[in-house]
Parts: C-alpha cells; structure tokens; sequence
C-alpha cells in the first residue's frame, strides 16, 4: 500500500505535555497512521527515557521532533490549525465533529502545512491557545465520560485522518483562487490592526476589551489569502501615513 503523501504536511502539536511517556505515546500513534511531523510546545521533560519506552517502534518520531516556545512558533508557516477541545469556547470558532473538520484539513494539506493542536493532559488548551488555531474540532465520544488520554486522542484523531487520506475522492473545497495565509501572515495583520487602532485611539490599550480576540477569530473564520493580507496591511499602512 502507498502511503498518502498528504499526511506529511500535517503536523501533530502537544502543547505543554507533563509526561513524558505521553509524548511516546503519542509518537507512536502517529507512526501507526502514517504521521510523522511533531511538535513539542514546552514539554515538562524532554527528550526521556520513558518517552522512548512507550514510543516504541517509533523512536524515529521522537528523534525528530520540534521543540518550540509558544503554539504561535509551532504553527508557523501552516495555513490552518485545528484544536482538539470537548468544550465551546465563546471567543473561538465553534467546535466541529472530527470527520467534517478532519475533510478540511486534508484538502488545505494537499498543498500546504496544516495542524492538529493538543493539549496539556490536564488542564487541556487554554482559550489563548484555542484563539491561535482557525478551527475547533470535538471527538464524539460517551457525553457522560468524554475524558480521552492524550495517547488515545492522537490515535483517534490520526486514524480518521487517515482513513479518509486513503479512501480519496473527498468532496472539493470552494475554489481557492490564490494561495492561502500562513498562521504567521495573520498574526502579523493582527498585529498591524492593533497598533493601528491604538494609534487611532479607538481601542483603548489599559481596556482593551475581547476587540483583538474577536478579530482574530472573524480572520481565522475567513481563511485569508497572502494578497488579501497585503491589500489589508496596505490600506492600514496608508491609513497610519495620514493620521
């Protein structure tokens, strides 16, 4: 069997993981499906021997991991990201069920980098953390017992993305007709949008509000393209020139 090249433009982020066999765990579900690329987002202990253990044959996964920072360092360059939560956050786009999110993703990858976030296997993803990804997405699992391991939910995740990577024939996307923002190109924007209404004096810096969260979730809802992030820095730049 041929492996679905698409599955290499996913990348698979744990963020802030506390054990480290979790990390192996991890590594190993994804070796099992075909995924390859992880990232790491301040793991608590790592590289260790414990990860290696549970990561078994998969060792290679581990050995080849990004260590990052932040979940911004994690997501650069990919054009969207996908955050595992069971919960809807107010500020974040609604959560999705894993096939029809899992669809999306796989579409966006045959021609970019994309992500699937995960978690602490605690206290799960904070809501600045979920406000960095364009897309929610929710297992359906038991409603009365939905908790799944950090493992298992990277197992379950991975093998729909798989299952569907080789079944092929999904249905299309809405045409794209130029090519789409990286995670970074919007952070940028944002940033941008920011100064240039602070500078206007119509976002107040000492109460800023949920205005920079809101906007940042109506561009993650886009779907942004490179020039569409240009014409925008464009016009904010000539703005800010005649203020």
């Amino acid at each position: 069997m041929t492996e679905p090249g698409v599955l290499s433009q996913i990348r698979v982020v744990l963020a802030r993981p506390s054990h480290p066999g979790n990390i192996g765990a991890a590594a190993r579900a994804m070796k099992t499906m075909g995924l390859t690329r992880l990232y790491l987002v301040s793991p608590r202990e790592f590289p260790h021997p414990e990860a290696t253990t549970r990561a078994s044959g998969a060792a290679d996964v581990l050995e080849n991991a990004v260590v990052c920072e932040s979940i911004a360092e994690a997501l650069t360059g990919t054009v969207q990201a996908l955050a595992l939560t069971s919960r809807h956050r107010e500020l974040c786009a609604p959560p999705r069920w894993l096939p029809e999110a899992a669809s999306e993703l796989l579409q966006l990858a045959a021609s970019a980098d994309v992500a699937v976030v995960f978690g602490n296997e605690t206290f799960g993803l904070s809501n600045e953390e979920v406000a960095q990804c364009q897309r929610t997405v929710t297992i359906p699992a038991n409603e009365e017992y939905p908790s799944l391991n950090l493992g298992s939910a990277v197992q379950v995740i991975a093998w729909e993305l798989r299952r569907q990577a080789l079944e092929g024939g999904l249905p299309s996307l809405p045409q794209q007709f130029g090519e789409l923002a990286t995670h970074d190109d919007v952070e940028r924007l944002i940033e941008h949008f920011e100064l240039a209404l602070v500078g206007s004096g119509f976002l107040n810096p000492k109460k800023p509000g949920r205005l920079i969260p809101r906007i940042r979730r109506l561009f993650g809802r886009a779907g942004l393209e490179r020039e569409e992030v240009a014409i925008l820095r464009g016009a904010l730049a000539s703005l800010q020139e005649k203020s």
